[in-house]
């Protein structure tokens, strides 16, 4: 398996987002830990968490907000509440 890319993160968030968006969703919650999961490469020696966290971070909009987070920012436990509709 290669090793996960800022590239292959945004695209996974990406997919999420349009598909809780078609689904009608208000907001969808997404995990760092579950996302990383969904790329691959997690948990394992060469994770890229650091990398996934501030890929979920750009890509909050304003009414967009965190509700679980390790003391370093940066973690598994991320959760980031995405809101819909999405600010272009």
């Amino acid at each position: 398996m290669t090793t996960p890319k800022a590239a292959d993160f945004r695209q996974s968030l990406s997919k999420l987002l349009s598909s809780a968006n078609e689904m009608g969703f208000v907001a969808v919650d997404v995990n760092a830990g579950n996302l990383h999961r969904r790329v691959g490469g997690y948990p394992g020696s060469d994770h890229r968490m650091p990398q996934c966290c501030e890929v979920m971070r750009q890509a909050m909009n304003s009414g967009d907000e965190v509700v679980d987070e390790p003391p370093s920012g940066q973690g598994a436990r991320l959760t980031i509440r995405y809101r819909f509709p999405r600010v272009q």
